[in-house]
Parts: structure tokens; C-alpha cells; sequence
């Protein structure tokens, strides 16, 4: 049944302000507006409402992803804004890039917000 519809991010931070140059600036989601509930951005088609929270515990895994086409050029573009890619030990990576490739040729590559919220890109085969 929901197959037919867009999905919408929710994704923490202490900081609206943080955020906003982050998701925005380095990023280049658009900014949609602001309010006391949510910080709403668009990325494509797909809503990301940043939510304030007081404090919060960053969940352990990836909370937020994007399926890339040339995942390299991506992480490079993003390396070049100031993005820092996760080195986890057994990603072996010979580009030293953080990039790893699954078994089945898939590639992700790691990276945190402000908030230590672990995001991703991947490019899948």
C-alpha cells in the first residue's frame, strides 16, 4: 500500500543552525522552511524533516542514506566540502576513499553529520 508514496526522513540534531549549514550548505538539500517542530528540507522528491531534540544518543547504524551513480565522484565532491568519510577497519579500500564493496559489487561509503548521526551513500549494481 505505501509503495505508492514518497517517504519522509526524520533525522535528530541539537542544533537548527549546525544543521541548516550541513544538510543545506555541504550537503545541498533544499531548505523548505523552519518552525519550534522541524527543520524541512527536501532531497529530490523525498522530504528530511530535522527534528530538535534537547540531547539524544545517535543510533549505532546508518539513519539516513542516498543511492548514488557514481559513488567515487560523490565522495570525492563531498571530500572537497569538507565531509569526512568513515576509515572502519574492514573496509579494504586500495582508493583510500572509505569506500566499501559488498560481496554482490554494491559500494557504500560512511560518513557522520554534526550530531554523530552515521549517513551513507551507495551506488548499487
Amino acid at each position: 500500500m505505501l509503495n505508492n508514496f514518497q517517504i519522509v526522513a526524520f533525522v535528530p540534531t541539537t542544533d537548527y543552525k549546525r544543521a541548516r549549514s550541513f544538510y543545506v550548505d555541504t550537503l545541498g538539500l533544499e531548505f523548505i522552511s523552519e518552525d519550534p517542530f522541524a527543520m524541512v528540507l527536501r532531497a529530490n522528491r523525498n522530504m528530511v524533516r530535522v527534528v530538535k531534540a534537547a540531547k539524544f544518543t545517535p543510533a549505532q547504524g546508518t539513519i539516513l542514506g542516498w543511492e548514488v551513480t557514481d559513488i567515487e565522484k560523490v565522495v570525492r565532491a563531498l571530500g572537497n566540502k569538507g565531509v569526512t568519510f568513515e576509515k572502519y577497519p574492514w573496509v579494504k579500500d586500495e582508493r583510500g576513499l572509505g569506500i566499501w564493496t559488498t560481496p554482490n559489487g554494491d559500494q557504500v561509503a560512511w560518513f557522520k553529520d554534526p550530531d554523530a548521526n552515521v549517513l551513507s551513500v551507495s551506488e548499487h549494481r
